[in-house]
């Protein structure tokens, strides 16, 4: 079973996964969660915990892009990313011309980490779209 899939149907439950301060994973409403899934995510907790390790010093960018994606997919629900998406139909474009980007380079199950998919292109656009949310969040504040 792959780690995403299983991150996902935790999150769409209600209960929160995430690492901690202390770099420990976090499971917030775990009542929430099916036992089904609960089993499944104790079998590959090592693979789960690998996952959120990888992200703990990944760039604001790629943290920003994770973020969207799992937005968009409804898995975790951002306030913030989702306004400034409606707001900015260009932005949301240039997010959309950046999945095309990933298709095109294999990414083409959305339970796979998008970083193994990036080029020098798709990093550009990644690195655009970070800068847009910031210039729109600090807009806001």
């Amino acid at each position: 079973m792959q780690v995403l899939k299983i991150l996902s149907d935790i999150w769409k439950s209600g209960a929160d996964m995430k690492l901690d301060s202390d770099g420990q994973i976090e499971l917030k409403n775990h009542q929430l969660v099916p036992a089904e899934t609960m089993k499944v995510a104790e079998g590959i907790f090592p693979k789960i915990e690998k996952w959120f390790q990888s992200w703990k010093n990944e760039s604001s960018e790629n943290i920003t892009l994770m973020k969207m994606v799992h937005q968009m997919c409804g898995w975790q629900q951002n306030d913030k990313l989702n306004e400034w998406l409606c707001a900015e139909d260009d932005s949301l474009e240039l997010f959309n011309d950046w999945m095309i980007m990933l298709a095109q380079n294999g990414w083409i199950d959305i339970y796979s980490d998008f970083r193994l998919y990036a080029n020098d292109e798709s990093i550009k656009m990644g690195k655009e779209l970070y800068k847009r949310a910031v210039m729109y969040a600090k807009k806001g504040a």
